[in-house]
């Protein structure tokens, strides 16, 4: 099977939506992520018809299908408002063209049991929408790949699921826990993929480097999400560079990283 393999605007986000678009474009993606650039989020619960719409010409544009958003809960608001709060992103993301909802999760203990319940409804409505929420490693309450799957197992929706982030596995334990370790047990539940490495340096970790030069075992993780029955999409989050010719050979570079070993 063929798989999607996208560019998250992480990369690019110093720059402008539009610009961002271009270059993930040019280094051969056909899928973009919208994540934040110029420091704002470009589609969010609270966007505009008219800001939905420009985010999506401007992907169009440039030949991109918007097909991953990050989003993120507002559970200090409530746990009902927090429900209408993520309903409305959902129907942003649906407006968008998006099919995925990228989620981190909380790190907030006393948030925890309200998180599983907003997801419980708002996986539903999801799914009514077209679209699929997709839960990532980012600490918190989404630490390890077994706090993936018990999140999974308390959803239970199917418009519920794990993105597989190995990079962020090693960031948030410190290099305690590998991604290549728990990825057959993942592998069935799992909807996305982030392409994302990490090094680690005196007990600090660092995911801004790219895929290939760091930690993560690509050719382990990806064989064995694919062996495991995964069929989704992968998305590339964080590359080396400060320039943006540095950054685009990196995001070229990581794209024949993935394909290689995919194919």
């Amino acid at each position: 099977m063929k798989h999607t393999i996208g560019c998250t605007t992480r990369p690019y986000g110093s720059l402008t939506f539009a610009e961002a678009c271009e270059h993930i474009a040019a280094a051969g993606y056909t899928d973009v992520a919208v994540f934040a650039n110029a420091g704002q989020i470009p589609v969010q619960a609270d966007s505009t018809e008219a800001e939905i719409a420009d985010t999506r010409k401007a992907a169009a544009a440039a030949g991109l299908t918007p097909s991953m958003l990050i989003g993120s809960t507002k559970l200090n608001l409530g746990l009902e408002a927090a429900v209408d709060d993520y309903k409305r992103l959902i129907d942003n993301a649906a407006a968008l063209g998006t099919k995925w909802l990228l989620d981190c999760g909380t790190g907030n203990e006393a948030h925890y049991a309200d998180y599983f319940e907003l997801m419980r409804q708002a996986a539903p409505h999801a799914a009514e929408m077209g679209v699929n929420i997709t839960m990532k490693p980012h600490g918190g309450i989404s630490l390890t790949v077994q706090d993936l799957i018990d999140a999974d197992d308390k959803v239970n929706h199917p418009a519920f699921g794990i993105c597989y982030d190995p990079g962020n596995i090693i960031y948030y334990t410190k290099g305690d826990l590998r991604p290549e370790t728990n990825v057959a047990i993942a592998a069935p539940r799992v909807t996305t993929t982030i392409i994302k490495d990490c090094v680690v340096e005196d007990g600090v970790p660092d995911v801004m480097v790219t895929p290939g030069e760091g930690l993560v075992d690509f050719e382990t993780v990806l064989n064995g999400l694919v062996s495991g029955g995964f069929e989704g999409p992968l998305y590339v989050e964080c590359v080396g560079g400060t320039t943006v010719d540095e950054i685009n050979r990196n995001t070229k570079a990581t794209l024949k990283l993935v394909t290689d070993i995919l194919t």
